[in-house]
């Protein structure tokens, strides 16, 4: 999977990733009105509300992106219902050709790691049959427990040629209350923040699950666009690790901020934008298409993106 994802990206020249996180209020008023009026102000109305929206967004966008990335916690708040549409967001992307990245950022050990691995990424055994459960291509995946929570997502990744994306150093403003601590390291090395060693730890684990063909492990990397210094260390401490840079647009970063995510070849990241995607509409710059050009606005945004990424990159 991280090879076609590989090819997508050179195939549509944008190492973007939309991410599919429909809150309440990013949904147009005249979806959510049709929503409601089939299935009541409930969680099977919200869940339908979002499923229209991401099916507009991915209608207006999938031709001029590899990868969408739903983020399972905007889904969950509906219960069943908004598990169905995730599932629906899911097969849809599928039915577009898209990559899925599944934004679960799972963190177990033992049988639970295995049971995440496998309704994620893997097959469950159901009496005499193997059956899938969400289908995503990559999911994120929480290190904090060590190896044992990493492993299993790494065996099913094997078995099915799919890849996890660790997180290392993340984009939120606290996340250094953790990841930035130092580290003293033992006699005659240095000392160094935590989100070194886990990019260190990231790396071996690569070593150890890459595909038969290609430059890129099965295991990538979550690093922040709003860090980018830590971004270029990361970089070179993990060679052969996909980074997934959230964190673009709504929260800061900017194509210039992302230069040394990419390899030399221009290969080596993908860049989410979730809320600068999809509420576009609800941007000054974009505010002319109306709620009910949403998607049209969306697709500006991606375009807007690419170019800004692009520039970057080629400067």
């Amino acid at each position: 999977m991280i090879n076609r994802l590989i090819s997508k990206i050179r195939k549509t020249n944008a190492p973007i990733a939309a991410g599919l996180d429909p809150m309440m209020k990013f949904v147009p008023e005249y979806i959510k009105k049709a929503a409601f009026a089939e299935y009541g102000e409930t969680p099977e109305g919200a869940a339908e509300a979002v499923w229209q929206f991401n099916k507009g967004i991915v209608d207006a966008i999938y031709d001029l992106i590899p990868a969408v990335k739903p983020q399972i916690a905007m889904y969950e708040q509906f219960g069943v219902p908004g598990m169905a549409a995730f599932q629906k967001t899911v097969d849809y992307c599928h039915e577009k050709d898209l990559v899925v990245i599944g934004d679960i950022k799972r963190g177990d050990i033992g049988s639970t790691s295995d049971a995440y691995a496998a309704g994620h990424l893997g097959k469950v055994q159901v009496g005499s049959r193997t059956c899938g459960g969400f289908g995503e291509d990559f999911a994120t995946v929480n290190p904090y427990l060590g190896s044992d929570g990493v492993k299993p997502f790494m065996e099913v990744c094997r078995k099915e040629k799919k890849g996890i994306f660790v997180l290392v150093k993340t984009s939120n403003p606290s996340s250094g209350e953790f990841q930035d601590r130092i580290i003293r390291a033992q006699e005659g090395a240095a000392d160094k923040p935590l989100y070194e060693i886990v990019g260190e730890q990231v790396a071996a684990w690569g070593e150890a699950c890459m595909p038969e063909e290609g430059d890129y492990s099965y295991v990538g990397a979550v690093v922040g666009a709003t860090y980018p210094e830590q971004g270029r260390i990361l970089r070179q401490l993990m060679p052969k690790a996909f980074i997934l840079v959230p964190g673009y647009g709504a929260q800061g970063g900017r194509g210039a901020d992302l230069v040394h995510f990419f390899q030399k070849d221009g290969l080596g990241a993908i860049v989410n934008s979730s809320r600068g995607i999809i509420a576009a509409y609800q941007q000054e710059q974009y505010a002319h298409f109306g709620e009910r050009g949403y998607a049209d606005a969306a697709r500006a945004a991606v375009l807007a993106m690419i170019e800004d990424i692009s520039s970057a990159l080629t400067r």
